[in-house]
């Protein structure tokens, strides 16, 4: 029988279109409950590779001859060698190109919106980490927000599209993932945007971001407004775009809240998260399309595999934005928070510029579920 090399790019358009797959993963078993590929749709084994070296007789019958079986690993080599046995036991199997690791960084551009004179608003979908990065195009340019650091994906796209970054924006100082937004200023000669009370400790220059910063991408008008959002941390700016779409950072997601204790302040910037959810965007429409810089869980998707909301929406729905008590937010919100993200405080260091690891290193920075919500 056959073993076939599954790209993540497959695996992706899987999880978008909710197909039926399934998976084998052999990593450890701690590894597998803390993160693992989701789709709605999705079945799953895991049964670590050191137990399999033996063979795969005995688990034969858990493998599933009706649907498409796909074997996960950490790096790839350890699936190939899975899917071989499996093979050789009279199975086809796929195993996945890269591993974890790979899924770890893969995006996929979705168009979320045309805006008013022509121009177009994309989401990067980071499906194995929860990353949502966005491209705002107008006129031939293109402004880049909370981009990731595999910047490959968004220069060839630019050019694909034929559009020229000029300016990129980082909402916050990102804790659970390494920004790519100076990299990518540094490669097209963009100007790199940062909130300045997230900055304090940076070690390059930066534009400051701040409240009412007001930038006109290409030559069709399309503004991009600064909106002052503290709360996830003490700089974190949200953007109203064209009037239509709210990006939110990691302020408000489309089923839970930012967490405030990233940099230690959980006590201290509660109450600037609840002021920036209850009253500064309580006064935004409630038309607005929220396009947050997370997912949490695979629910959120929506058919195309976009992510997005109706401020209104969220509002109804969202039980971070109906806490009536203060002290019960505060309380909810302090006190009912996941594990802190892997490697958090290396890559703030790494995100400010003071530590500068290596590929190998970032990759295993950043390893993992992301972490930025409330529970």
């Amino acid at each position: 029988m056959t073993v076939t090399l599954m790209t993540a790019k497959e695996v992706t358009k899987k999880v978008f279109n909710k197909e039926k797959l399934f998976i084998f993963d052999v990593r450890n078993e701690s590894d597998f409950q803390d993160w693992k590929i989701e789709g709605d749709n999705f079945q799953y084994l895991n049964i670590p590779y050191f137990e399999l070296l033996d063979g795969v007789e005995e688990i034969l019958d858990s493998i599933p001859t009706d649907q498409e079986v796909l074997v996960v690993c950490a790096k790839e080599g350890s699936s190939v060698m899975v899917a071989e046995m499996l093979s050789d036991a009279g199975h086809d199997v796929s195993y996945l190109q890269g591993g974890m690791k790979t899924w770890s960084e893969h995006l996929e551009p979705v168009k979320v919106g045309d805006l008013t004179d022509g121009g177009e608003l994309y989401q990067f979908v980071r499906i194995g980490k929860g990353c949502l990065s966005y491209m705002v195009v107008s006129g031939g340019e293109a402004a880049l927000i909370d981009a990731t650091r595999m910047t490959d994906i968004y220069l060839d796209f630019s050019k694909e599209i034929g559009a020229k970054i000029t300016h990129v924006f980082d909402t916050h100082l990102h804790a659970d993932h390494i920004s790519g937004g100076r990299k990518i200023a540094e490669k097209t000669g963009a100007t790199y945007w940062l909130p300045p009370r997230d900055a304090t400790e940076v070690t390059f220059e930066y534009q400051a971001l701040e409240d009412g910063n007001h930038v006109t991408i290409g030559n069709t008008t399309i503004d991009i407004n600064a909106l002052y959002s503290p709360g996830h941390t003490i700089g974190s700016t949200s953007f109203v775009v064209d009037g239509k779409f709210l990006l939110s950072g990691d302020i408000l997601f489309i089923d839970s809240i930012g967490r405030p204790d990233l940099a230690g302040k959980a006590e201290d910037w509660v109450g600037d998260l609840r002021e920036t959810l209850y009253k500064r965007y309580k006064e935004l429409s409630e038309d607005l399309v929220v396009l947050p810089a997370h997912f949490m869980i695979i629910e959120e998707l929506n058919e195309d595999g976009s992510v997005s909301e109706k401020l209104g929406e969220l509002f109804a729905k969202n039980h971070g934005l109906n806490i009536e008590d203060e002290n019960v937010f505060r309380k909810i919100v302090t006190e009912n928070l996941p594990p802190q993200p892997n490697a958090y405080q290396e890559i703030r260091e790494t995100n400010m510029g003071k530590i500068n690891p290596d590929i190998d290193q970032q990759q295993e920075m950043e390893i993992g579920p992301n972490r930025c919500a409330v529970r």
